[in-house]
């Protein structure tokens, strides 16, 4: 339960950092908003760290599909648009791929 935690801590800080930049440069808004979307960057690269887990290239690929699921809530909370059955489909396939990773055999 601890790895589900970090993993949307960081899905929720990145998309929160990223769209900092977007708000500056896409939607004309301060330069001042870049500082909170730098702070909420290094929350999501700290609450990676957490993950226990022996690689960290294996824990950024799991995290991907944590990632597009808050990707989707964010598009549907946030800015109002509710996601279609391509979106779903998408997001399910790529929750299916962070599953198989997670708890696969790995050598």
């Amino acid at each position: 339960m601890p790895t589900l935690a970090f993993f949307l801590l960081a899905a929720l800080t990145e998309i929160c950092g990223c769209y900092a930049f977007w708000a500056w440069v896409r939607l004309e808004k301060s330069i001042l908003w870049i500082v909170p979307g730098i702070l909420a960057l290094i929350c999501f690269a700290l609450s990676l760290t957490q993950v226990n887990a022996a690689n960290a290239g294996r824990v950024y690929a799991a995290y991907g599909g944590i990632y597009i699921l808050a990707s989707l809530f964010w598009l549907w909370l946030i800015e109002g648009v509710k996601p279609d059955k391509w979106d779903l489909l998408g997001v399910t396939i790529s929750l299916i791929g962070t599953v198989v990773i997670l708890f696969g055999r790995h050598r």
